[in-house]
Order: C-alpha cells, then structure tokens, then sequence
C-alpha cells in the first residue's frame, strides 16, 4: 500500500515557511522553492505528465517538511515527482552507479589502496567529471582494504569490555563497513561498555541512494532484503541500533512513506531502530550509562545533520557529549552542509552544495577547532572537505572519554 502523503498537500496554506528554511533555494536561483515544486506542483501533476526541470534540483534534506506548521509532506511529494520524472526522461549512468555505494565498495576493496591512489589523483578526477559526471572537487571517502564486517568476524571475545546483560543488534550501514571501519568498532566497544551484547548480522546498502536519486523499484529491492536480515532480532524485541543517521531514518520512516513499502518485516524493524546517541541518552535517562569519562580537553563545533533531526528525537549526542569533563561543544546553528548523500557529488550540483554549506563552513572554520562532530558519515565527508578540520562522529569522542585518549 502506498501512503497517501499527496493528500497532505491540501492543508499548505502558502505560509511560505518551507521557503524562508530551504537552504537550496537561497543558494541558486535554479531551485524555485519547496512550495513551487512540491505542493503548488503537485496539483497540476499525473502520472503521465512530465514535470519542472527544477524539481531535481531538490536536494532531498527533508528541512521543509520538517518546519511546515501544517504537517505537508513537502520533501516526500518532491521525492517521489522525481522519481516520476526519472521514469520518464531515464536516470543517467552517473547517477545509477553512486547510488549503489557497496557495489562499487565491493569492487574496490581488494585494491583499496590502489582505487584511494586513483580517486586521489587530479588528472584521474578531471577525467571522470567529463565522462560521468562526478565533480573533480567533490568529498569522495577512501576504501579500506579490511571492511568492519571482516574485522569482526576476526574480533575475539576477549576483545569485550564486560560481561554482557543484554543484546543489541549493530547495523552498520556502507559507511562504516566500507569506509570507516574504526568508527564501528568504536560504537561495538562503547555498546559493550555499557553491557550489551553486540550483533552484527550481515547486510547491504538501505537502499537510500537509489531512492534519492529516483529509482525506487531498486531501493524497494534493497529495503526489503536488509529489513528481511533484521526482522528476526527485532521479532525477539531486541534494539537494532546505528551509526548513521540518514540509513537507520531510511528504515524507521522513509522506505514506509516515500516509497510505499508496508510489509511486516519492515514494519518490525522500525518499531526497533535506534539511533545510536537516541539509545545511550536513554540509558542516561534511567540512569543506567556508565558515565566513567575522562577528561578530553578541546572545543568541538557539533552539527546535526538535516537526517539526524528528522528522527525527530532531540540531540541526544549533545546531552551525551556535555558529560565529558574538559571537552566544551559548540553547536552549530547552521541548517545543512549541502552535501544531502549524492547530491554533491555531482558535477552540475557540486557549486550549489558548496553554497548552502558556507555558512556552516565558516562558522566551523572561525572556531578554529582542530576536531569536529557530526552524526552523519557523508556530510562528515562535506564539512572536512570545505573546512580542513577532522570531522568524527560523536561516539569517537565517547570512546576517547572512556579509554583515556586526548
């Protein structure tokens, strides 16, 4: 069954909020706006009918519907007229291979260091913005030789902190198993240091990319075979908890609304996703959180990200990160990084980006931090790319607390 989110385009009352907030919008005149695109364009449309080129110019952040005072679906009814459009005019090759990040991950990992030498070089990356588009500038991470499902296979029980008291099930993303395999083994210890059990079943992409970038018969075929991995941990009520805030948004909420997917094992997953600082927030709140820390003396710039905030959950890394004595976080008061996954990276896209994160990037910079935080791998990515500064996750700065490091 397919949600009916058109439907909630009858209660825009032109207020022009989502206007006044859509960071793309205020940084190219190829963007109309939210309401433009999305609710106003939204009655003229059928299945057949084409649509406005500056729909794809939507970069899929989800901020509009995030302060519409109405409750339209602006972000969702963009999403899927993209998809619409794509079925029509076809999606280009470019954007058929970045939206499948374990695929080309997959192909990369036996010569990561290779592929992380040809990525790095210049002439290489002219070379591929003028065959597939891909900006010769944009934030491309590097591969590991050795993914974090194979570290773990590879981990021994000894490795563990504690005895364990309860189960959680680890679902890492591509951004973790791929390209950033310390920041998994980094969330497993400080799980394990608050007593769970950590499972990390095996998994592929959320099919997040391929949605974003309109090809939702794919996404849907990933969705359903991740969700299918996870239902059982969820069925026995144990949390699925993540990493990433735009993969683990994907499976609590989007793949249910945008693309229509209703069946029960999604629906289970859901109801047991968590992100990871939503989950350690919690146990502070019961007071169960070992809140062991050292002292880790820096000032770190936080920014949540546009996915973070659409889990409608706070800032639990920020009550999390105010209990690490010496360590003083800055948060940012700037929207979006505009990288918003793949949007970035492409060629006609890359300069746009860059715009809507400038604010962002110069707050950052003035600061003057040697460290960043930030929930979400890809504008991670963006921020230390424009900036110059490391940019972590903020349960790198947890880890740091509990085993001493500076």
């Amino acid at each position: 069954m397919t949600i009916d989110i058109r439907a909630s385009l009858d209660h825009c009352v032109k207020c022009t909020i989502c206007e006044t907030h859509c960071p793309v919008s205020a940084a190219t005149p190829l963007f109309p706006g939210p309401k433009y695109v999305g609710p106003q364009a939204e009655r003229f449309r059928s299945e057949e009918a084409s649509v406005d080129d500056s729909l794809d110019y939507c970069s899929g952040c989800g901020i509009c519907s995030q302060v519409c005072p109405q409750g339209v679906k602006i972000a969702e009814i963009n999403s899927r007229a993209r998809a619409r459009m794509k079925a029509q005019r076809g999606v280009p090759l470019r954007d058929r291979v970045i939206a499948r990040p374990s695929v080309s991950a997959r192909l990369a990992t036996p010569v990561a260091p290779l592929a992380n030498a040809a990525l790095a070089n210049p002439v290489l990356r002219c070379l591929v913005e003028a065959v597939m588009g891909v900006h010769r500038k944009a934030p491309l991470p590097r591969f590991t030789s050795r993914p974090f499902q194979t570290r773990q296979r590879q981990r021994s029980a000894a490795d563990s902190f504690r005895a364990k008291s309860a189960k959680v099930v680890y679902f890492h993303g591509c951004g973790v198993n791929f390209f950033e395999p310390r920041l998994g083994e980094m969330a497993v210890a400080v799980l394990e240091r608050n007593g769970f059990e950590v499972i990390v079943p095996p998994q592929d992409c959320c099919g997040l990319p391929l949605q974003s970038n309109g090809l939702f018969s794919e996404a849907r075929t990933y969705v359903r075979r991740l969700a299918s991995n996870l239902a059982p941990y969820a069925r026995a009520g144990l949390p699925i908890v993540s990493t990433s805030t735009s993969c683990s948004l994907m499976l609590k909420r989007e793949a249910h609304e945008i693309l229509g997917e209703d069946s029960e094992e999604l629906a289970v997953v859901s109801e047991q996703m968590f992100d990871i600082c939503e989950l350690l927030a919690d146990l502070l709140g019961r007071g169960e959180l070992d809140r062991r820390f050292g002292e880790v003396s820096l000032t770190v710039p936080y920014h949540a990200p546009c996915q973070q905030r659409g889990h409608g959950i706070g800032s639990p890394a920020l009550d999390l990160l105010e209990l690490i004595p010496g360590l003083e976080v800055v948060e940012q008061e700037a929207q979006c990084c505009g990288i918003a996954g793949t949007y970035g990276l492409k060629k006609e896209k890359y300069d746009i980006a860059m715009a809507v994160g400038r604010p962002l990037f110069e707050s950052i910079s003035e600061l003057g931090a040697s460290i960043a935080a930030c929930d979400s791998e890809t504008c991670r990515w963006q921020i230390a790319h424009a900036t110059g500064v490391p940019v972590v996750h903020p349960i790198e700065l947890l880890h740091r607390a509990y085993v001493g490091e500076q």
